[in-house]
Protein backbone atom coordinates (compact mmCIF):
# COMPACT_ATOMS: atom_id res chain seq x y z
CA UNK A 1 0.00 0.00 0.00
CA UNK A 2 1.47 3.33 -1.06
CA UNK A 3 1.39 6.55 0.89
CA UNK A 4 2.09 10.12 -0.07
CA UNK A 5 3.70 10.69 3.32
CA UNK A 6 7.21 9.72 4.36
CA UNK A 7 7.71 8.54 7.91
CA UNK A 8 9.67 11.00 10.08
CA UNK A 9 12.85 8.90 10.30
CA UNK A 10 13.00 8.67 6.51
CA UNK A 11 12.34 12.37 6.19
CA UNK A 12 15.37 12.93 8.39
CA UNK A 13 17.42 10.61 6.19
CA UNK A 14 16.41 12.50 3.06
CA UNK A 15 16.93 16.01 4.45
CA UNK A 16 18.43 17.89 1.48
CA UNK A 17 22.03 19.04 1.54
CA UNK A 18 24.04 20.79 -1.17
CA UNK A 19 27.68 19.63 -1.06
CA UNK A 20 29.57 18.29 -4.04
CA UNK A 21 28.58 15.02 -5.68
CA UNK A 22 24.80 14.81 -5.77
CA UNK A 23 24.72 11.13 -6.71
CA UNK A 24 27.08 10.22 -3.87
CA UNK A 25 25.05 12.36 -1.52
CA UNK A 26 21.84 10.48 -2.26
CA UNK A 27 23.51 7.05 -2.31
CA UNK A 28 25.32 7.67 0.98
CA UNK A 29 22.16 8.96 2.64
CA UNK A 30 19.98 6.02 1.64
CA UNK A 31 22.71 3.43 2.21
CA UNK A 32 23.27 4.79 5.72
CA UNK A 33 19.56 4.55 6.50
CA UNK A 34 19.59 0.91 5.39
CA UNK A 35 22.70 0.04 7.40
CA UNK A 36 21.34 1.79 10.48
CA UNK A 37 17.99 0.06 10.26
CA UNK A 38 15.86 3.09 9.47
CA UNK A 39 14.95 1.30 6.26
CA UNK A 40 14.26 -2.40 6.74
CA UNK A 41 14.14 -5.22 4.15
CA UNK A 42 10.83 -4.89 2.34
CA UNK A 43 10.50 -1.15 2.96
CA UNK A 44 9.76 0.95 -0.09
CA UNK A 45 12.02 3.85 -1.01
CA UNK A 46 10.50 7.23 -1.86
CA UNK A 47 9.47 7.64 -5.48
CA UNK A 48 11.80 9.22 -8.03
CA UNK A 49 9.68 12.37 -7.92
CA UNK A 50 9.92 12.59 -4.13
CA UNK A 51 13.70 12.22 -4.16
CA UNK A 52 13.96 14.80 -6.98
CA UNK A 53 12.04 17.34 -4.91
CA UNK A 54 13.83 16.65 -1.62
CA UNK A 55 17.32 16.87 -3.11
CA UNK A 56 16.50 19.36 -5.89
CA UNK A 57 18.07 17.13 -8.53
CA UNK A 58 17.16 15.81 -11.96
CA UNK A 59 15.55 12.45 -12.69
CA UNK A 60 18.85 11.33 -14.25
CA UNK A 61 20.69 11.91 -10.96
CA UNK A 62 18.03 9.99 -9.06
CA UNK A 63 18.15 7.06 -11.47
CA UNK A 64 21.94 6.88 -11.34
CA UNK A 65 21.73 6.91 -7.54
CA UNK A 66 19.20 4.08 -7.51
CA UNK A 67 21.34 2.13 -9.98
CA UNK A 68 24.32 2.42 -7.65
CA UNK A 69 22.21 1.17 -4.73
CA UNK A 70 21.04 -1.72 -6.91
CA UNK A 71 24.59 -2.51 -7.94
CA UNK A 72 25.53 -2.62 -4.27
CA UNK A 73 22.81 -5.22 -3.63
CA UNK A 74 20.87 -2.96 -1.26
CA UNK A 75 17.65 -2.44 -3.20
CA UNK A 76 15.66 -3.85 -6.10
CA UNK A 77 13.21 -2.14 -8.43
CA UNK A 78 9.88 -3.81 -9.21
CA UNK A 79 8.42 -2.28 -12.32
CA UNK A 80 5.19 -0.46 -11.77
CA UNK A 81 5.51 -0.78 -8.00
CA UNK A 82 8.67 0.90 -6.76
CA UNK A 83 12.12 0.30 -5.31
CA UNK A 84 12.47 -1.81 -2.17
CA UNK A 85 15.18 -2.64 0.34
CA UNK A 86 16.24 -6.27 0.02
CA UNK A 87 17.76 -8.65 2.57
CA UNK A 88 21.44 -9.54 2.49
CA UNK A 89 22.13 -11.98 -0.29
CA UNK A 90 22.55 -15.63 0.63
CA UNK A 91 26.22 -16.40 0.08
CA UNK A 92 25.21 -19.78 -1.34
CA UNK A 93 23.44 -18.19 -4.30
CA UNK A 94 25.02 -17.53 -7.67
CA UNK A 95 27.19 -14.44 -7.50
CA UNK A 96 30.01 -12.69 -9.28
CA UNK A 97 32.15 -11.00 -6.66
CA UNK A 98 35.04 -8.53 -7.06
CA UNK A 99 37.44 -11.45 -6.60
CA UNK A 100 36.03 -12.90 -9.82
CA UNK A 101 37.58 -9.96 -11.72
CA UNK A 102 41.12 -10.54 -10.46
CA UNK A 103 42.70 -11.10 -13.88
CA UNK A 104 42.17 -9.99 -17.46
CA UNK A 105 40.99 -13.53 -18.24
CA UNK A 106 38.29 -13.15 -15.58
CA UNK A 107 37.10 -9.89 -17.11
CA UNK A 108 36.98 -11.50 -20.55
CA UNK A 109 34.92 -14.39 -19.14
CA UNK A 110 32.31 -11.95 -17.86
CA UNK A 111 32.33 -10.16 -21.21
CA UNK A 112 31.47 -13.46 -22.87
CA UNK A 113 28.47 -13.77 -20.55
CA UNK A 114 27.46 -10.22 -21.38
CA UNK A 115 27.67 -10.88 -25.13
CA UNK A 116 24.99 -13.56 -24.79
CA UNK A 117 22.84 -11.54 -22.40
CA UNK A 118 23.06 -8.04 -23.83
CA UNK A 119 22.91 -9.00 -27.50
CA UNK A 120 19.40 -10.36 -26.99
CA UNK A 121 18.53 -7.48 -24.66
CA UNK A 122 19.38 -5.01 -27.43
CA UNK A 123 17.10 -6.85 -29.87
CA UNK A 124 14.21 -6.84 -27.42
CA UNK A 125 14.86 -3.18 -26.59
CA UNK A 126 14.55 -2.29 -30.28
CA UNK A 127 11.20 -4.05 -30.45
CA UNK A 128 9.76 -2.70 -27.21
CA UNK A 129 11.43 0.63 -26.45
CA UNK A 130 9.29 3.60 -25.51
CA UNK A 131 9.89 7.32 -26.00
CA UNK A 132 10.96 7.50 -22.36
CA UNK A 133 13.46 4.69 -22.92
CA UNK A 134 14.96 6.57 -25.88
CA UNK A 135 15.26 9.74 -23.82
CA UNK A 136 17.04 7.84 -21.04
CA UNK A 137 19.44 6.23 -23.53
CA UNK A 138 20.17 9.61 -25.12
CA UNK A 139 20.83 11.12 -21.69
CA UNK A 140 23.32 8.36 -20.90
CA UNK A 141 25.02 8.91 -24.27
CA UNK A 142 25.37 12.64 -23.65
CA UNK A 143 26.74 11.99 -20.17
CA UNK A 144 29.33 9.63 -21.64
CA UNK A 145 30.35 12.24 -24.22
CA UNK A 146 30.61 14.92 -21.54
CA UNK A 147 32.81 12.63 -19.44
CA UNK A 148 35.15 12.06 -22.37
CA UNK A 149 35.66 15.74 -23.06
CA UNK A 150 35.66 16.69 -19.39
CA UNK A 151 38.27 14.03 -18.62
CA UNK A 152 36.08 12.61 -15.84
CA UNK A 153 35.04 9.07 -14.93
CA UNK A 154 33.27 7.48 -17.92
CA UNK A 155 32.26 4.31 -16.07
CA UNK A 156 28.97 5.54 -14.50
CA UNK A 157 27.44 6.79 -17.79
CA UNK A 158 28.78 3.73 -19.60
CA UNK A 159 27.05 1.41 -17.14
CA UNK A 160 23.94 3.60 -17.20
CA UNK A 161 23.71 3.24 -20.99
CA UNK A 162 23.83 -0.55 -20.75
CA UNK A 163 21.35 -0.46 -17.88
CA UNK A 164 18.93 1.61 -19.96
CA UNK A 165 19.18 -0.92 -22.79
CA UNK A 166 18.24 -3.64 -20.30
CA UNK A 167 15.42 -1.48 -18.94
CA UNK A 168 14.08 -0.90 -22.47
CA UNK A 169 13.47 -4.63 -22.92
CA UNK A 170 10.44 -4.32 -20.65
CA UNK A 171 11.63 -7.54 -18.99
CA UNK A 172 12.68 -6.84 -15.42
CA UNK A 173 14.96 -9.88 -15.29
CA UNK A 174 17.41 -8.28 -17.72
CA UNK A 175 17.54 -5.16 -15.57
CA UNK A 176 17.78 -7.22 -12.37
CA UNK A 177 20.76 -9.17 -13.65
CA UNK A 178 22.51 -6.04 -14.89
CA UNK A 179 21.84 -4.43 -11.53
CA UNK A 180 23.29 -7.43 -9.73
CA UNK A 181 26.45 -7.38 -11.86
CA UNK A 182 26.82 -3.64 -11.34
CA UNK A 183 29.56 -1.37 -12.63
CA UNK A 184 32.15 -4.13 -12.21
CA UNK A 185 31.02 -5.42 -15.63
CA UNK A 186 32.62 -2.37 -17.27
CA UNK A 187 36.18 -3.53 -18.03
CA UNK A 188 37.63 -0.09 -17.26
CA UNK A 189 36.78 -0.60 -13.59
CA UNK A 190 39.27 -3.47 -13.45
CA UNK A 191 41.66 -2.86 -16.37
CA UNK A 192 43.04 0.51 -17.44
CA UNK A 193 42.15 -0.02 -21.10
CA UNK A 194 42.00 3.66 -22.15
CA UNK A 195 45.54 4.42 -20.99
CA UNK A 196 46.96 1.25 -22.54
CA UNK A 197 45.11 1.58 -25.86
CA UNK A 198 47.51 2.15 -28.79
CA UNK A 199 45.36 5.01 -30.12
CA UNK A 200 45.33 6.80 -26.76
CA UNK A 201 42.61 7.52 -24.21
CA UNK A 202 40.59 10.05 -26.23
CA UNK A 203 40.42 8.00 -29.42
CA UNK A 204 39.70 4.83 -27.46
CA UNK A 205 36.76 6.36 -25.62
CA UNK A 206 35.47 8.04 -28.78
CA UNK A 207 35.41 4.63 -30.45
CA UNK A 208 33.44 3.20 -27.51
CA UNK A 209 31.07 6.15 -27.78
CA UNK A 210 30.57 5.53 -31.51
CA UNK A 211 29.70 1.91 -30.76
CA UNK A 212 27.13 3.08 -28.20
CA UNK A 213 25.66 5.43 -30.79
CA UNK A 214 25.28 2.54 -33.24
CA UNK A 215 23.34 0.59 -30.61
CA UNK A 216 21.17 3.60 -29.82
CA UNK A 217 20.41 4.32 -33.49
CA UNK A 218 19.34 0.72 -34.11
CA UNK A 219 17.09 0.73 -31.05
CA UNK A 220 15.62 4.09 -32.08
CA UNK A 221 14.92 2.70 -35.56
CA UNK A 222 13.33 -0.40 -34.00
CA UNK A 223 15.67 -2.60 -36.03
CA UNK A 224 16.11 -5.60 -33.76
CA UNK A 225 18.69 -7.40 -35.88
CA UNK A 226 20.80 -4.26 -36.27
CA UNK A 227 20.60 -3.66 -32.52
CA UNK A 228 21.75 -7.20 -31.79
CA UNK A 229 24.60 -6.85 -34.28
CA UNK A 230 25.67 -3.48 -32.88
CA UNK A 231 25.69 -4.77 -29.29
CA UNK A 232 27.54 -7.94 -30.24
CA UNK A 233 30.12 -5.89 -32.14
CA UNK A 234 30.57 -3.50 -29.23
CA UNK A 235 31.12 -6.20 -26.61
CA UNK A 236 33.19 -8.38 -28.93
CA UNK A 237 35.41 -5.39 -29.65
CA UNK A 238 35.82 -4.88 -25.91
CA UNK A 239 36.84 -8.50 -25.57
CA UNK A 240 39.33 -8.20 -28.42
CA UNK A 241 40.77 -4.96 -27.05
CA UNK A 242 41.39 -6.70 -23.74
CA UNK A 243 42.86 -9.81 -25.36
CA UNK A 244 45.29 -7.83 -27.50
CA UNK A 245 46.09 -4.97 -25.17
CA UNK A 246 46.54 -6.64 -21.81
CA UNK A 247 48.85 -9.38 -20.68
CA UNK A 248 49.50 -8.49 -17.04
CA UNK A 249 47.27 -7.98 -14.00
CA UNK A 250 44.68 -5.21 -14.06
CA UNK A 251 45.59 -1.79 -12.78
Amino acid sequence: MESNLIAPPLAEVLRPRRPRGLVSEIVDSLAASIREGQLQPGDKLPTEAEIMVRFDVSRTVVRESISKLQASGLVETRHGIGTFVIPNRDAGNFRIAPADFATVADVISVLELRISLETEAAGLAAQRRTTENLEALATALRAFQDSIHGDTDTVPPDFQFHMEVARATGNRHFEDLMTYLGTMIIPRTRVNTPQSAPEGRLNYLQRVNAEHENIYNAIRSQDAEAARAAMRTHLSNSRERLSKGQSGPPV
